[in-house]
């Protein structure tokens, strides 16, 4: 069982280093946020937002607005710092406790999901933040062996396994209709949109 605690703990630990040990690779990001509908005039919910890493790339799209949700203080304190306030914005909190608007054109958990308790619940109270023909997303940037072998070391504690991502599809369509599911060598995405 993940603890709420133990992930704002081990991810305020993370936070000092978070943005130089980040590996990106910027294809990747850009076809999981082609896929997510990340465009021009989006508003984006980011989820588990972190030190805002995918921040610059969604001002790249020029976006209207980005909410970060991150239960981690610390890595909310350096997202702050990183990014003036106007289109950007960042709320420390429990994204399923905390309240937030329901208009979003595009919500995306990057590099996050294993950290959550329950997928189904976390799915569910999402796509209640969608507005018609908004996109939620989970996805990343590495294939789902590499996911859950990185897991397996210190973050082992605070991670659940990924799960395969038809079973991940599965559970969107309780809610959304699934427009996208990739689990290859490099990349693992499931999108749903809202009808």
């Amino acid at each position: 069982m993940i603890l709420k605690e133990d992930v704002i703990c081990f991810f305020d630990s993370c936070a000092p280093t978070w943005d130089e040990e980040m590996i990106k690779c910027d294809r990747k990001i850009g076809i999981i946020l082609d896929n997510a509908g990340v465009k021009r005039n989006s508003k984006v919910l980011d989820v588990a937002c972190g030190t805002g890493v995918l921040v610059p790339y969604y001002l790249k799209r020029d976006v209207r607005s980005v909410l970060g949700v991150d239960i981690s203080p610390k890595m909310i304190d350096i997202a702050k710092e990183k990014f003036e306030k106007g289109k950007v914005s960042f709320i420390c909190g429990d994204v399923e406790e905390t309240d937030i608007d329901s208009d979003f054109d595009a919500i995306v958990v990057y590099n996050a999901f294993p950290h959550f308790q329950d997928g189904d619940r976390l799915i569910g109270n999402l796509s209640k933040h969608l507005k018609k023909g908004g996109k939620l997303t989970i996805a990343h940037g590495a294939s789902r062996e590499r996911i859950d072998a990185h897991h397996k070391g210190p973050a082992s504690k605070v991670s659940n396994g990924l799960m395969e991502a038809k079973d991940l599809a599965a559970i969107f369509e309780k809610y959304l209709k699934v427009t996208t599911v990739i689990s290859d060598d490099e990349m693992y995405q499931v999108v749903g949109e809202k009808n």
